[in-house]
């Protein structure tokens, strides 16, 4: 058993998705799950159709026309005259949507996006399970809501490993290729929810754990996992080979290759992540799994962009301890703000953050009735593992540092 997962840049265009037919001709597809997310950027465009409905902007139909012609001219170029089953196939989901957008009454930001965004991962399996069948390779479709259970927190849940578990074993024809959707999953009452950006990396290690499969592989534009993003960074190396410890802290930071989640459930399973190429096939890009720690031992370099930067102090200038620290830790989880770095003194304390769900303004307001606090915006977080002095010297070189934290093997600097 195996388990494949292709990102939204490897089905862009009707080209990709014949790709995937050129990887699945060389790996076999015998007994192979196959995770696909949204084409190119799809997600976006559908946030943008969550964010119009929401607001009942007069952009909403723009929205939804954008969305349909992007795949209606991928479908064109892919089935040529007999596009008519896959556009029929497509159009029952617009018609969902459009119901929902009717029918719903609820006021939930976060619930409204869930329920609209994941159309984008039904609509490229759709046409990729559609493509594939007439090209000669059978396969089954499924929805992965129907599989994977999660909890009521939208956006951001938590898998029921239980029922999921149940639901995998039991109901997943495991001798036929599946195609299914990355990134979705639903509540106990069948509502939709998803599970993060960059999810689709979780939905493959979801169902490679419950499967006990051989190996998960996240085919990708790059030519496997990099010691540095090359937007950023002019020389870059190619890692062979991660361990497991080592690839979770790197995501811990924010690795964008591999998702945070993913690799804790195939390490409890000894179960190999590989990241290829799919524009490259007969590369063998980079293992994760057991084994060297780092090949080849080298910095690697992080970065994370649009940071804020808090610094928080009491009113009456006393101590920072341990009851105010829990009150700060409460409200950034209330208001969903993912720490990424924190530092205190006797009478500061500062903290670094992701704001994901837009939800600084309210955090800002709720800390002011209690605290004395200023901010900065905008800022850039490098992380460096396996750091050197010359490491260190491209990240500071000509940037302002506002905080530096560093321990053995770990530095990370907030700069302007």
């Amino acid at each position: 058993m195996k388990v494949f997962k292709f990102g939204g840049a490897s089905v862009k265009d009707a080209e990709g998705v014949r790709n995937i037919t050129k990887v699945l001709q060389q790996e076999g597809c015998d007994q192979t799950v196959v995770v696909i997310s949204a084409m190119g950027k799809m997600t976006n465009a559908l946030e943008e159709v969550a964010k119009s409905y929401f607001n009942q902007t007069k952009e909403l139909a723009q929205n939804i026309n954008f969305i349909k012609t992007y795949h209606e001219n991928i479908i064109a170029e892919l089935f040529g005259e007999n596009a008519v089953n896959t556009l029929n196939d497509i159009e029952l989901f617009y018609i969902e949507m459009s119901g929902f957008m009717m029918m719903n009454k609820s006021t939930d930001y976060n619930y409204i996006y869930d329920q609209i965004v994941s159309y984008g991962e039904l609509i490229s399996t759709k046409i990729v399970s559609n493509y594939l069948n007439n090209f000669g390779i059978e396969n089954q479709w499924i929805d992965v809501r129907n599989f994977i259970k999660t909890d009521k927190n939208y956006r951001d849940p938590k898998i029921n490993w239980k029922v999921t578990q149940e639901n995998i074993s039991n109901n997943l024809n495991i001798d036929k290729l599946t195609i299914t959707q990355g990134f979705l999953g639903s509540t106990e009452h069948g509502l939709t929810t998803t599970l993060g950006r960059e999810g689709s990396d979780y939905t493959a290690a979801i169902f490679a754990f419950c499967l006990n499969a051989a190996s998960v592989t996240i085919w990708k534009d790059v030519p496997g996992v990099l010691n540095a993003d090359p937007r950023y960074f002019d020389e870059v190396e190619l890692l062979y080979q991660i361990s497991y410890t080592e690839a979770i802290e790197m995501a811990f930071y924010g690795a964008s290759v591999i998702h945070p989640k993913t690799l804790k459930p195939l390490e409890n399973k000894s179960i190999p992540l590989f990241v290829r190429s799919f524009i490259d096939i007969h590369k063998k890009g980079t293992s994760v799994s057991k084994g060297t720690i780092l090949e080849p031992f080298v910095p690697c370099y992080i970065v994370k962009k649009n940071q804020i930067l808090i610094s928080i102090s009491a009113l009456d200038f006393s101590f920072m301890v341990e009851h105010n620290i829990s009150d700060i830790f409460k409200l950034l989880h209330d208001f969903q703000l993912k720490v990424n770095m924190i530092q205190n003194s006797a009478i500061s304390f500062s903290v670094c953050v992701d704001d994901n769900f837009n939800n600084f303004e309210k955090l800002l307001n709720e800390l002011k009735l209690k605290y004395l606090v200023s901010f900065d915006t905008d800022l850039t977080l490098f992380t460096i593992r396996h750091f050197d002095e010359k490491s260190l010297k491209k990240v500071e070189e000509n940037r302002e540092v506002l905080l530096k934290q560093l321990n053995k093997e770990t530095v990370q600097i907030v700069v302007k």
